[in-house]
């Protein structure tokens, strides 16, 4: 945690903010004329990327504050250094929370190693993750298909917006999985996804069972990276998006990626929750 935000005030608002984040029941809000999304068709998580400048405690504090069960670790708070020991206690910390690991990452794949390829899938097995959030390089998808059927972990390759020189949006992914094991797959993230461009709606359309997990964000100016803002507050349409997605009957994670206010997160992050939820209940969009 950052040393100008004084625990003290964190662990307050962790225990003071959590009215009106509970989870909202998905049924239609009177009055909007809109279905709710069915019960299982959207799983709203956390990507402790959003929680990076706090502690795994802390982290895992705010995750309980904001009533979802799931998180996709970041290396912040599960160190790819760790030794076995190190990360079943990281791992034990927060499943003791009551909290489910649904995946890590991203995790960046720059070799076509076996060695450096098998220690990240070792740190994966042993910090219980179904799935890596990945980055690699396109010339290693085949020899992590191989690692994919030994462990029987999925990968899911992460696009990074025009900035990406190997995968800027879903369409470059598929690309390169197309044919492979269908554990091996695309994290469609929303926010990089927009900014190629896209249709983010018709883009996951297209991808349709290779997506295997989604990162979610919000921007003012979908063209614009500096523009995230709480979601709600933007230009992304969160409620298409989840229609689309019981469509698909989807079933991995939509993992809220909250890129600012990194020194104080959880207020945006509930408000974030809340505006999702309500999407998913019909009331929102």
């Amino acid at each position: 945690m950052s040393p100008e935000i004084p625990r003290r005030r964190f662990l307050g608002t962790l225990a003071g903010g959590v009215v009106g984040t509970a989870l909202a029941p998905r049924t239609a809000a009177a009055g909007t004329g809109r279905a709710a999304i069915a019960e299982d068709a959207v799983s709203l998580g956390v990507a402790s990327y959003s929680l990076r400048n706090l502690s795994r405690a802390d982290a895992i504090a705010a995750i309980q504050a904001l009533d979802s069960p799931w998180v996709n670790i970041k290396s912040f708070h599960q160190p790819y250094e760790g030794t076995r020991a190190e990360l079943a206690d990281g791992r034990r910390a927060f499943e003791r929370a009551g909290l489910q690991i649904v995946g890590g990452g991203t995790i960046t794949l720059a070799k076509d190693d076996d060695d450096d390829i098998r220690s990240y899938f070792e740190y994966a097995k042993h910090s219980g993750m179904p799935l890596m959030v990945i980055a690699p390089i396109p010339e290693a998808m085949p020899r992590i298909e191989r690692f994919v059927q030994t462990y029987d972990i999925q990968v899911a390759i992460h696009n990074h917006g025009p900035e990406d020189g190997f995968f800027p949006g879903p369409r470059d992914a598929l690309k390169v999985v197309e044919g492979m094991d269908p554990r091996v797959g695309l994290c469609v993230d929303l926010g990089h996804t927009a900014r190629t461009g896209v249709d983010v709606v018709e883009a996951i359309a297209e991808a349709g069972d290779r997506v295997l997990d989604i990162h979610l964000k919000d921007l003012r100016d979908l063209a614009v990276k500096e523009s995230q803002c709480i979601v709600g507050q933007g230009a992304m349409p969160i409620p298409a998006i989840f229609r689309q997605l019981e469509r698909m009957a989807y079933g991995g994670y939509v993992n809220l990626e909250y890129e600012i206010d990194a020194d104080d997160p959880l207020p945006g992050m509930k408000e974030s929750f809340a505006y999702m939820r309500g999407a998913l209940a019909g009331g929102k969009g």
